[in-house]
C-alpha cells in the first residue's frame, strides 16, 4: 500500500508540474500585460506614446521636440499608435504576454513593408471553418474604420493650432532660439505623426485587400461581397483629405 500512495503522489506531481508551470508563465505574462495582451493600467502613463512623434522626426535627423504634449498631442499620438501597428490576425490567447513595442517610422531604411504577411497569418491560423476567417478580416478592417475619424478630428485641432504657433513665433516677445526650435520641432513632429497614420492607412488596406483576394481563391464564400465593401471604405478613407477649420493640408504621403 505504501507503494502504492508513493507511486500515486509521484504521478499527481508529474501532472501537477506542467500546470504549475503554465500558472507560472501566464503570471508572468500578465506583469506585462492584462487582459488579453491589452496593457496593464499600472504599466500606462500619460505620455507612454510620446516616442511616435519623436521617432518619427529622428527616421529623418530631426531632433526632438522638449516641449511637454499638449492634450491633443498627446491624444493624437494615443489614437495614432493602433494605426501604425500592423494588423494581425490572433486568438486572443497569444497576446497574453503582450507585445507592446516602439516601432520604426516608414521614413527608417530597415523599414520594411510585407503586404503578404497578414494575410498568411489570417489563413495559415487553424480556425474551426473559412468563414471565421472571413469574419476575423472584417472584425479588423472594421476596428480600423472606427478608429480613422476620431483621428482626424484630432490631427485637424492639433494642425490648427500648430497653424497659429508658426504665426506666434513672428510676435513672441524675447522668442529665445531654443524656444523657437523646439517650437518648429513640434510643428514637425504632429504633421509627421499624420503623415505616419496616412501612410500605413494605405498599407494596411493593401493587406487587407491582399488577404481578400486568397480568401476568395482557397474558400470563395458569400462573405466576400461585405468585406469587399469594407476594404473599399478603408481605402476611400485613405484616400487624399484636407484638415478642416482653415489648418494645413492632411495630404496622403
Amino acid at each position: 500500500m505504501a507503494g502504492m500512495a508513493n507511486r500515486t503522489r509521484a504521478g499527481r506531481g508529474r501532472a501537477a508540474a506542467p500546470l504549475g508551470l503554465l500558472a507560472l508563465a501566464l503570471a508572468l505574462g500578465g506583469c506585462a500585460s492584462g487582459d488579453f495582451g491589452r496593457t496593464r493600467a499600472d504599466m500606462r502613463s500619460d505620455d507612454m506614446h510620446r516616442w511616435v512623434g519623436e521617432e518619427a522626426t529622428a527616421s529623418v535627423g530631426i531632433a526632438p521636440s522638449q516641449f511637454q504634449l499638449t492634450d491633443d498631442e498627446r491624444q493624437l499620438r494615443d489614437y495614432a499608435y493602433p494605426l501604425i501597428e500592423a494588423p494581425h490576425s490572433r486568438p486572443e490567447w497569444k497576446g497574453v504576454f503582450g507585445d507592446y513595442t516602439p516601432l520604426p517610422a516608414p521614413w527608417r531604411r530597415e523599414a520594411r513593408f510585407d503586404r503578404t504577411a497578414y494575410g498568411r497569418l489570417l489563413i495559415d491560423e487553424p480556425h474551426r471553418s473559412h468563414s471565421s476567417r472571413y469574419a476575423q478580416l472584417m472584425e479588423d478592417v472594421r476596428d480600423d474604420l472606427t478608429r480613422i475619424e476620431p483621428f482626424f478630428q484630432t490631427a485637424t485641432r492639433v494642425l490648427d493650432m500648430d497653424s497659429k504657433r508658426n504665426q506666434a513665433r513672428a510676435i513672441v516677445s524675447d522668442l529665445s532660439p531654443r524656444e523657437n526650435d523646439d517650437a518648429k520641432a513640434r510643428m514637425a513632429e504632429n504633421a509627421m505623426v499624420v503623415k505616419w497614420v496616412q501612410h500605413c492607412l494605405r498599407q494596411r488596406a493593401a493587406s487587407y485587400r491582399w488577404a481578400l483576394e486568397r480568401l476568395v481563391i482557397q474558400a470563395p464564400d458569400p462573405m466576400v461581397a461585405e468585406a469587399d465593401r469594407l476594404i473599399a471604405l478603408l481605402e476611400a478613407e485613405a484616400a487624399p483629405r484636407v484638415a478642416s477649420g482653415g489648418a494645413a493640408a492632411v495630404s496622403k504621403g
